[in-house]
């Protein structure tokens, strides 16, 4: 079977119920969260959309396309003539005047889809799809175009050839040309709840413990994709010292003086991200148990914890003051410390 999706199955009942349509719309935007699970939805509604169009039935409603069918084949080879993935290239990767249309792990990207990649890909469109009247260009993502790729792309979109569907994948839809996004309509994807979370993090990591899949579950802020960059980096005790400050507090400063001390290194750069990731989360749940006047405090704290993390990697602040001021707004919220200076 295709790869499962979990968390998604309103997104995918409006595209696939447009794509049966007589006329469905040429453009797509799927906006959200990155991580959220954009990119591999997009995937799974176009093999299902492909399967769909060939004239070969496939079983269900859903995005599921049996192994054994054809276009699941394709697709799973990569070699499917109706479909195609514009997205960045390896550094060290020249364009053989096509577009890419498989999926793999690339560790150093170049920064942006270059024009002559979006121009391979028009080049394309001269001829007619071949195993049914449709084809799916997927770009993953739009946020990388840089300016004359994106006015390539416009031109398409201007006018698109027939039977060719495109999905632009954006975390940051503002970014994009108004008038690529005026063309596409919006699909939006918004972060998964905590059972989908769980679900999604079990069926990537099934020896995960499950102390650890709450750590990440925590961690992700409902995008898989991210939580999953932390997997093996042992955030239980991460998690438990987060949650000690904000119960205890941290009178003699010690805990928050260890804590900065091990994440201040670069060898635990990743560890560090992941406790930007895991205060703001942890602080939301908080908020949303919390009643009173103690609601605004842990709110107040809430969203300085959350600008401070967005800022941190960005504004290459230091690691080890930062990891104490969050310790100090997780300290402020301990029981016995509210009324005193933490």
């Amino acid at each position: 079977m295709s790869d499962p999706l979990f968390g998604h199955e309103a997104e995918a009942h409006e595209f696939l119920s447009a794509m049966r349509g007589d006329r469905p719309h040429h453009g797509w935007l799927f906006v959200g969260p990155e991580g959220v699970g954009k990119a591999s939805s997009a995937l799974a509604f176009a093999r299902r959309a492909l399967a769909e169009s060939s004239g070969i039935s496939v079983p269900g409603e859903c995005w599921v396309v049996p192994e054994e069918h054809p276009t699941a084949r394709y697709m799973a080879s990569h070699a499917h003539p109706d479909f195609y993935l514009l997205e960045r290239l390896p550094k060290d990767e020249k364009l053989h005047g096509k577009p890419r249309t498989d999926w793999p792990d690339k560790p150093e990207l170049a920064r942006s889809i270059k024009v002559d990649q979006v121009r391979a890909l028009t080049a394309r469109f001269a001829t007619k799809p071949s195993l049914s009247e449709r084809r799916i260009v997927v770009i993953d993502a739009a946020d990388h175009l840089e300016v004359a790729s994106a006015n390539a792309l416009l031109k398409v979109l201007e006018e698109p050839p027939q039977g060719t569907i495109f999905i632009l994948i954006s975390h940051a839809p503002g970014r994009l040309l108004p008038t690529i996004r005026s063309r596409c309509r919006v699909l939006r994807f918004a972060p998964l709840g905590d059972d989908a979370m769980t679900q999604a993090l079990r069926a990537a990591l099934p020896e995960a413990s499950a102390d650890e899949l709450a750590s990440l579950v925590r961690s992700g802020s409902g995008a898989p994709g991210q939580a999953l960059q932390f997997a093996g980096l042992g955030l239980g005790e991460l998690t438990q010292q987060i949650e000690t400050l904000t119960q205890a507090g941290d009178p003699g400063l010690a805990l928050r003086s260890t804590l900065a001390q091990s994440l201040a290194g670069k060898a635990a750069q990743e560890k560090y991200e992941a406790f930007l990731s895991l205060v703001p989360a942890h602080l939301a749940g908080l908020a949303r148990q919390a009643e009173g006047a103690r609601l605004p405090q842990v709110i107040a704290a809430w969203e300085k914890a959350r600008d401070l993390c967005q800022m941190a990697i960005p504004g290459s602040y230091d690691a080890y003051m930062i990891v104490m001021e969050l310790g100090s707004l997780l300290a402020s919220l301990a029981p016995e410390r509210r009324h005193a200076k933490a």
